[in-house]
């Protein structure tokens, strides 16, 4: 196992604890706002924001996580069910010259969704890489117990955000534990998300 590879377990199990083993979660890249007629017929969705604080020893602005829930509409595929985005913004910040690799959320079962329109594919989870912001994509995400794990398709570093990735779920939201983990001292960040409650 690679340095990545290790931060990301020591992450889960610092975060939530850790089953006895992982398992991969299917990433599909999608578009807005074409993956909002998962969640809503007229393929617009209204969201609710949550904005955890990042403390990453910057020398000027911040790091935030940005949480996003919203639910699905009735007569949409995902009717009833909630969804939740996530999108990691380092743009406003100054002075940090580490960056982070991935982000382990507090997150419990998820329900596949058929995110890509006119697919009858079913996947755990999309990340909007156009018609949103964002320059950094999703490499991969796997499950392990309730904790969630995603890691970037490269090292987010000052002056970046990902993309907007999202899952759904059929609990509602709560205030949940997560945590960015990377390079540099302290390796690991913990932070405020939302996040189904289980």
């Amino acid at each position: 196992m690679g340095k990545t590879g290790s931060i990301a377990v020591a992450a889960a199990i610092l975060t939530i604890g850790s089953s006895a083993a992982a398992t991969d979660l299917k990433v599909v890249e999608v578009s807005f706002p074409e993956v909002n007629c998962t969640f809503n017929t007229t393929c617009t969705i209204t969201v609710s924001d949550t904005v955890g604080t990042i403390g990453l020893g910057l020398d000027d602005g911040k790091a935030i996580l940005q949480s996003c829930t919203f639910t699905g509409a009735p007569g949409a595929p995902v009717a009833g069910k909630t969804g939740y985005m996530y999108r990691i913004d380092l743009t406003q910040g100054r002075g940090w010259l580490d960056c982070l690799v991935g982000l382990t959320v507090d997150f419990g079962p998820l329900v596949k969704q058929p995110y890509v329109k006119g697919s009858p594919e079913l996947f755990d989870v999309f990340v909007g890489v156009k018609g949103g912001v964002g320059t950094v994509s999703i490499k991969s995400a796997e499950q392990d117990g309730d904790a969630i794990t995603v890691m970037f398709a490269k090292p987010l570093c000052v002056g970046e955000t990902t993309f907007f990735f999202g899952l759904a779920a059929n609990k509602g939201p709560q205030r949940v534990s997560a945590g960015l983990f990377g390079y540099g001292s302290p390796p690991y960040h913990g932070v405020d998300a939302r996040g189904p409650s289980h």
